[in-house]
């Protein structure tokens, strides 16, 4: 996996779950926290606090061959609901136990993304694309032990409705401001914030990618773009430089405020959902997680599962790499 799909990857599974990864933990209860576009229904009855667009401007220089590729992603939570045969059919339980194993009821997601491909500049637009999700359930049969009853787990999601709109604006000779807004336009019933977070777009961002053109750094633009710099209107984004130290090609806009050219460290074994933290720190409490609560892990989410058994499976020469490194040295 390249730089920038790394980087894009922890930003979309920020928080999605944290340690100690376990359903009853009390930071696992409140979810979804960063980046989300929210129904507008919800957000102005609430005014506005949870919002229900997100806008990201940067600039781009580049002559008439310029090209750039949007690329809008978030999560779509999903219910996961365990769940037993009865007499009726399927009956909705809180967890069940199945040839074994535990399945907890939790919410899960689904990747969703949307792209406008091929823009030039002197195209200005808008250019939209539709976000359109219907609704929708599956099934999974759990195998069972002889005598169980027959167990499931369903899974279920709210449709979703919005738009990605970019655009484009001459701002001076070779110069281009681009605009892209994302929209939540998904109806809205009533309910509370579980219910708002199921029609919602989490963990939104935007990755743009150029050719025949670069874009310009708003965290350090050079002198002769900085007030054009300023004057590009991010609303819950914050766009950076992605990639190689020096390239100009590719833009990460997420909630995050990072520098340009972010990186995952080279010594991290795999996604902890929590780029805050030290990853040696995370490891040694998962591995001094008593064998109940690993069992409510494995239970609690796939991708939970995936880091406790990563982690059991590193050897002690991979602990010792995360241990510390010196990455830039500087007279004092």
């Amino acid at each position: 996996m390249d730089a920038v799909a790394q980087i894009t990857r922890a930003v979309l599974y920020e928080g999605y779950v944290l340690w100690p990864y376990r359903r009853s933990a009390t930071k696992n209860q409140q979810r979804w926290t960063f980046g989300g576009v929210f129904p507008r229904g919800w957000s102005e009855a609430r005014g506005g606090d949870d919002a229900w667009w997100m806008q990201t401007e940067c600039l781009l220089e580049g002559d008439e061959s310029a090209r750039v590729d949007v690329a809008v992603r978030f999560l779509h939570v999903v219910r996961r609901q365990a769940a037993v045969e009865g007499p009726g059919g399927l009956e909705l339980v809180d967890e069940i136990e199945a040839a074994g194993e535990q399945h907890l009821t939790w919410d899960e997601s689904v990747e969703r993304e949307v792209v406008i491909a091929d823009l030039h500049p002197h195209s200005p637009g808008p250019h939209v694309a539709a976000i359109d999700v219907p609704a929708g359930e599956a099934t999974e049969w759990l195998a069972t032990a002889p005598g169980e009853p027959r167990a499931a787990l369903v899974r279920s999601w709210c449709g979703l409705r919005g738009t990605v709109e970019a655009a484009f604006a001459p701002a001076g000779p070779g110069l281009f401001r681009l605009r892209v807004r994302i929209t939540n336009t998904t109806p809205w019933e009533g309910g509370g914030r579980d219910r708002a977070l199921r029609h919602a777009f989490a963990s939104t961002h935007t990755v743009l990618r150029a050719r025949g053109g670069g874009f310009v750094s708003l965290t350090d633009p050079p002198a002769r773009l900085a007030d054009e710099a300023a004057r590009c209107e991010n609303r819950g984004a914050w766009p950076v430089l992605v990639g190689e130290e020096g390239s100009h090609d590719t833009v990460l806009s997420s909630f995050m405020i990072l520098p340009d050219y972010p990186r995952v460290a080279p010594e991290s074994p795999g996604d902890l959902f929590d780029g805050g933290e030290i990853d040696q720190l995370l490891i040694l409490n998962v591995l001094s997680l008593s064998d109940a609560e690993k069992r409510e892990v494995r239970a609690t989410d796939p991708r939970a599962r995936e880091i406790l058994d990563r982690c059991e499976s590193l050897s002690p020469e991979q602990l010792a790499r995360l241990h510390g490194v010196a990455r830039e040295l500087r007279p004092a």
